[in-house]
């Protein structure tokens, strides 16, 4: 779904600033993720003490104050449980540890290892693009620039938007290390284009509006991460993602399948104005509080589908032409299936269904589909293929099993549905 070096610590990506008031309780019996307290019912402290309200990424913790001696001290409680849906992964919400009980540290340790889980994904993704980079540059010492027009420069296009679009996704929910690994997608895909450009192989312009969008979307990421940038024009990007991505996808979908249906750029079209209207109408108060969230969430999943369909269009190449499997690279496929496999646990233990669902069909889609295709028509050994298939199903069930454990489950399978359906929050 989503494409080294050493990432910042892992909990960076569980941090944001902490937050103080009494001015008013929010609704009773929410949880806490913060460590070495008891939680206290809201209702309690607004009528027998002063509060001290925490909000850490969308949780809260309620401490009591005891006059006697001034000191914070706790009171139990009891939970009402409701659900939160998944499908809202464009909100950063609380990674909910379940009851606070002598699991703590496995919470932790987790927590940890999925961050670094992700950071260790940068380095298959890396190595994914790098051989296509050191190509284009001998190509170009060499004078050969009519080989870069083997490389389809609005392909690299659609990938660039897509690692775009997640790294706002990213940097609004304050993942640190999976807005690595897409800032690392947006630079190897952003070399290979400046290549393109000075082979000739892409048009001059699209070169230079394309490098001050990239400009623009990386600053305006980062500065919005570390909270500098006003909220006005972080919207205004939002909305530009948004449409570009809504008009993308279609077309993308659209041409995979030419000649055998028309060349058009119609859906594109149609897409462009269609996702013009919705975000205004968002902007302008026209839609319902749903309407906002769904406009909300549509960059983050425009892109996770750009990513999803790029399996898609390589298994119809491979259904229409059997032949050029032998073309493929299986060390390239299991590079894929590596970082995108990487991926699973953080979104797993984050409960983003978005993440989750593109990391897993990249991971079986792309990259085990693919060696499948290579399996069936003997362009990889039974050995090889075995290996990495009983590695795959090995790291899916440990993956869901140590997630258990953590949030103190008995099964696996709780972790599986509170991704459907959404965990449950007070």
């Amino acid at each position: 779904m989503v494409v080294a070096g050493v990432s910042p610590a892992a909990t960076l990506s569980l941090l944001l600033p902490l937050r103080f008031s009494c001015s008013s309780i929010p609704p009773p019996n929410p949880l806490s993720r913060l460590r070495g307290f008891t939680i206290a019912s809201s209702t309690l402290l607004s009528k027998t003490h002063k509060c001290h309200h925490f909000s850490d990424r969308g949780s809260f913790l309620y401490l009591t104050r005891d006059p006697r001696n001034n000191s914070l001290s706790s009171a139990r409680l009891h939970r009402r449980l409701t659900p939160v849906a998944a499908v809202d992964s464009d909100l950063p919400e609380p990674i909910q540890p379940g009851e606070i009980s002598n699991k703590d540290e496995t919470f932790k340790q987790w927590d940890w290892w999925t961050a670094k889980f992700t950071a260790t994904a940068n380095i298959p993704f890396l190595l994914l693009q790098l051989p296509q980079i050191l190509l284009n540059a001998r190509n170009l010492m060499a004078g050969n620039n009519s080989a870069l027009l083997a490389v389809s420069w609005l392909s690299m296009l659609t990938g660039l938007l897509g690692n775009l679009s997640l790294l706002s996704y990213f940097a609004k929910k304050k993942e640190t290390e999976a807005m690595i690994v897409q800032c690392l997608g947006v630079l190897t895909t952003y070399i290979v284009i400046s290549q393109l450009a000075m082979g000739q192989a892409m048009p001059f312009p699209y070169y230079v509006a394309t490098s001050v969008v990239i400009g623009t979307g990386v600053v305006s990421n980062f500065l919005n991460y570390f909270g500098m940038l006003p909220p006005v024009i972080w919207h205004f990007w939002e909305d530009f993602i948004t449409v570009g991505g809504l008009s993308v996808l279609p077309q993308v979908m659209w041409s995979t399948f030419v000649p055998y249906i028309p060349n058009s750029v119609l859906p594109g079209a149609i897409s462009f104005v269609v996702a013009l209207v919705v975000v205004a109408m968002a902007r302008l108060g026209k839609l319902s509080e749903k309407g906002v969230k769904f406009v909300g969430a549509i960059s983050g999943w425009t892109a996770t589908l750009l990513f999803m369909w790029m399996p898609v269009a390589q298994m119809w190449t491979n259904f229409l032409n059997p032949e050029n499997i032998k073309g493929l690279s299986a060390l390239s496929m299991l590079l894929a299936l590596l970082g995108n496999g990487l991926l699973i646990p953080r979104a797993l233990f984050v409960r983003d269904f978005m993440w989750f669902t593109g990391s897993s069909w990249a991971t079986f889609l792309y990259g085990w589909g693919n060696l499948i295709c290579m399996f069936l028509f003997n362009s990889i050994s039974r050995e090889f293929f075995g290996g990495v298939t009983a590695g795959i199903f090995i790291w899916i069930g440990l993956t869901f099993w140590k997630d258990s454990q953590a949030y103190g489950h008995g099964s696996p399978l709780r972790s599986f549905k509170e991704l459907l359906f959404g965990r449950m929050t007070g």
